[in-house]
């Protein structure tokens, strides 16, 4: 083993036994918590920078930026540090204090934009954008760089596969990027036709209206993060994805609880927005196989945040 990029994937595939009990299918969810930077956005972090390098796009100690939410910031941190570049994040405000301490002490440079939408200069991608273009420096574009969907196509929609002999009658999950949903959906559809791909979307992002009927729903404020928008990211291919399910807040984060307490696995609100929306996929039935959802990042990053500090007192 070279680093502790050689961690990254290849993680475990778990029953939710007790939170799914008495359904008529069994559901599984991925592991993605346990990737080394705590997150499933480290794949995708390897991915793009071995892309880019390959393409020759990185000079040694070039520096790297991107607009995130906080995870895909981590794991691009991790590359950084062991592949030698610099490193430069651009967060909401509304991201977690946890992911911005982390970040800076992995070494990278953190700047805080305000929760502007996308239409305007001061939205967080937008500033990444800017900021590459007038300082020569790489932007790995996590919401359009087709390194991502690529990285779940090859690497987790087939893990899946062999961890499920070849069996899963739907994938349940968010979509932040895309990438995941895309390209999970991708490698099912190609190996099981028949196969559901849902989306598991926050009360209050635009996605769901935009699966369902072909244009944007409404603007809402939501708490979970990482997940949902406000407009479609170039990696989201609605063509893979057979249907919406909504979930509020409220419902991510009590079962956030449940799967800490009942399941001990220690995740953050995004895998509780998508294990009660493969809960009720499951629910219905009819499915040539389990139903399997993603993990996708681990509660150490949400401490300050008040859905998490509830929980810890009740």
């Amino acid at each position: 083993m070279a680093s502790a990029l050689d961690c990254i994937g290849n993680t475990p595939l778990v029953p939710l036994d007790r939170v799914a009990r008495g359904l008529p299918v069994r559901v599984f969810a991925k592991c993605e918590h346990l990737n080394p930077g705590g997150s499933i956005k480290d794949r995708i972090a390897r991915a793009i920078v071995d892309d880019a390098e390959q393409r020759g796009l990185l000079a040694p100690g070039a520096t790297l930026i991107e607009g995130t939410a906080g995870n895909t910031g981590v794991g691009l941190a991790l590359v950084a540090a062991i592949r030698g570049y610099k490193l430069v994040c651009v967060m909401p405000e509304k991201m977690s204090l946890d992911k911005r301490a982390a970040l800076a002490a992995l070494g990278a440079k953190v700047i805080i934009t305000p929760n502007a939408p996308p239409s305007q200069p001061e939205n967080f991608r937008n500033v990444a954008r800017r900021m590459a273009e007038e300082n020569g420096w790489f932007l790995t574009e996590q919401f359009s760089n087709e390194a991502n969907v690529r990285a779940h196509r090859e690497g987790t929609g087939r893990e899946i596969l062999r961890q499920c002999d070849g069996r899963v009658g739907a994938f349940v999950a968010g979509a932040g990027t895309g990438g995941t949903i895309s390209g999970v959906g991708r490698a099912l559809k190609d190996a099981l036709p028949a196969a559901l791909v849902v989306l598991a979307d926050p009360v209050g992002s635009r996605l769901a209206g935009w699966i369902e009927r072909g244009e944007l729903g409404p603007d809402g404020a939501y708490a979970v993060e990482g997940i949902g928008g406000s407009e479609v990211p170039d990696n989201l291919h609605r063509a893979v994805i057979d249907s919406v399910e909504s979930v509020s807040d409220e419902e991510s984060f009590a079962m956030v609880r449940r799967l800490v307490r009942e399941e001990g696995l220690l995740v953050g609100g995004s895998a509780g927005t998508n294990v009660v929306a493969a809960l009720r996929v499951a629910a219905r039935g009819g499915l040539e196989g389990p139903v399997v959802t993603v993990l996708p990042d681990s509660w150490d990053r949400y401490r300050a945040k008040p859905w998490m500090q509830a929980m810890e007192q009740s």
